[in-house]
C-alpha cells in the first residue's frame, strides 16, 4: 500500500490472493497462500487503520502486526511519532527492509528510536548473504549482531531477479547468530506471527 502508486486496499489484495491459491489448488500445487502488504509511511495510514483497510502480517504478543516501509531514502521525521501512534491502537509495526534504507546505512541511531519504540525488525535475507551490496550487508550484518532482527524475509519480486529465496541469507546469518537462532528468524517467529503449526519441529 502506497499511496499514489500502489493503491491497493485489504479487500483487492484479499481478492487477488484468493484467486491466486484458487489457480495453485486447480494445478493440484500444495501451497497456502496467505495475504498481508507492505505499508509505505504516510499520513493516510491513520485513515487506513480507521477504515480497516490494513491486511495485516499476523500477531505479536497481542498485538497487530503491520509491516511498516520507510522511504528508501531516509527515515522521515516524525516517524517516531506514528509508531507510537500506531502503538496507542494496539498495532505492533515491523519495519521492512531497514538494513537497505539510506540513512540507517549511514547511522544504525536513526533506527535506534523506533527499535525503543518497540518496532519488529525484518531484514532481507538477501542483503544479509551479500545480494544488495556491502552497505546494506554490513548493516544487516550488525542488526543480528545487536539481537533487533525479528524475522529474515525473501522479499521476493519475481523469479528471475528477486527470487523467493531464503537459504543462502539464513546460513549467512547463522554464522553470525548461530544455527538455532536462524531457524527462528526464517520459521519459527514468522509462523508465530501468522498463527502456522509447523509440520515437525526443524521443519
Amino acid at each position: 500500500m502506497h499511496s499514489g502508486r500502489y493503491e491497493n486496499r485489504a479487500a483487492n489484495i484479499r481478492d487477488a490472493a484468493q484467486k491466486f491459491q484458487r489457480t495453485l489448488d486447480a494445478e493440484s500445487i500444495a501451497l497456502q497462500i496467505l495475504s498481508a502488504a507492505e505499508v509505505r509511511l504516510d499520513h493516510e495510514i491513520l485513515s487506513w487503520v480507521a477504515e480497516e483497510q490494513i491486511p495485516y502480517l499476523g500477531q505479536w504478543q497481542g498485538e497487530r502486526v503491520m509491516l511498516l516501509e520507510l522511504p528508501h531514502s531516509h527515515v522521515p521525521v516524525g516517524a517516531d511519532k506514528l509508531v507510537a501512534w500506531l502503538r496507542k491502537q494496539n498495532i505492533r509495526p515491523m519495519i521492512a527492509h531497514p538494513e537497505r534504507n539510506k540513512d540507517i546505512m549511514r547511522s544504525i541511531d536513526k533506527l535506534l528510536p523506533l527499535v525503543q519504540l518497540g518496532c519488529l525488525l525484518q531484514v532481507t535475507a538477501g542483503a544479509v548473504a551479500g545480494t544488495f551490496g556491502e552497505y546494506a550487508q554490513v548493516r544487516a550484518a550488525e542488526l543480528l549482531a545487536r539481537g533487533w532482527v525479528t524475522v529474515l524475509a525473501s522479499d521476493a519480486h519475481n523469479m528471475e531477479s528477486r527470487p523467493p529465496e531464503l537459504e543462502p541469507g539464513r546460513a549467512a546469518a547463522a554464522l553470525i547468530v548461530g544455527e538455532e537462532e536462524s531457524w527462528q528468524l526464517v520459521r519459527h517467529r514468522p509462523a508465530a506471527i501468522i498463527g502456522a503449526d509447523l509440520i515437525a519441529e526443524g521443519s
